[in-house]
């Protein structure tokens, strides 16, 4: 799998806590998350998540380091979903850690967007 930086968009931002680092693998979106994604950091996630123009969208968000996520990551991921899959793409979330994890099962949104264990399993293509 050929690893490349999108091009303009490769550090979207890192603003008290939050890091989003944006690479592209075989066609797919990747978002490297670092830190905590809470009301005062989830901007850069969500300027990521508002720059997939392409036709048919494929993301995957790697939150393997992220340490915390509340109500505003939750609803950042949901309106995420809902554009990529009108686009009909699909958006796939790698190695939530364990708190995180926690979190998405409470609100049942491992329900509605499909958690990997980790990076090189959401980016396989998967029967339909």
């Amino acid at each position: 799998m050929a690893e490349e930086p999108v091009p303009g968009s490769e550090q979207a931002g890192q603003r008290g806590g939050l890091s989003v680092v944006t690479t592209a693998i075989d066609g797919v979106r990747v978002l490297h998350l670092t830190g905590e994604i809470d009301h005062h950091t989830c901007e850069p996630l969500r300027q990521a998540l508002n720059t997939l123009t392409a036709d048919r969208p494929r993301v995957v968000v790697d939150m393997s380091r992220v340490t915390f996520m509340d109500s505003s990551g939750i609803n950042t991921l949901i309106v995420a979903y809902k554009n990529v899959t009108a686009a009909d793409g699909w958006i796939r979330l790698a190695a939530p850690t364990a708190p995180v994890l926690r979190v998405l099962q409470l609100v049942r949104v491992d329900d509605l967007i499909t958690c990997y264990p980790d990076l090189s399993q959401a980016l396989a293509p998967q029967s339909p």
